[in-house]
């Protein structure tokens, strides 16, 4: 089976995938992506508030997909990540690059990239991906 994308559900989440928009609970300081309605944590006190990610966060764990779905064929290989971002919360995300340079701890940072397009004059869906922070060589 062919993915073929909801346009509604595609229109509502386009502004956490293009900005990283979540929300953050004023009362407990909890930032959460995706975006919640209400804090778990505080439940009716909290005080919930759109929030922007900076996108930049180091990666947890990964994995390299090989042998992908239906319909991502032309994509492989390509990383999977569980990123911490510096704010805190954990998401996961695309890699790209080479698969060998990633690597537990490395520092990410965000890349507005393609995701996947409904054939050829289906829907084209962009976001957020993340790509790896050149590793700095201390001076001699």
């Amino acid at each position: 089976m062919v993915h073929k994308s909801s346009v509604p559900l595609y229109w509502r989440l386009q502004k956490s995938r293009y900005t990283l928009t979540g929300t953050k609970c004023h009362t407990c300081n909890t930032v959460y992506f995706p975006p919640k309605e209400f804090c778990p944590a505080c439940r009716r006190k909290g005080d919930i508030r759109e929030f922007r990610f900076s996108g930049r966060g180091k990666i947890i764990s990964y994995t390299v997909i090989r042998v992908p779905p239906e319909g991502f064929e032309k994509y492989t290989p390509y990383t999977v990540a569980i990123i911490e971002l510096d704010e805190g919360t954990r998401l996961s995300g695309q890699v790209v690059g080479n698969p060998e340079s990633i690597d537990i701890g490395r520092k990410v940072s965000p890349v507005f990239r393609k995701f996947h397009e409904d054939g050829p004059a289906g829907l084209i869906q962009y976001g957020i991906k993340f790509e790896l922070v050149a590793e700095e060589t201390p001076l001699k």
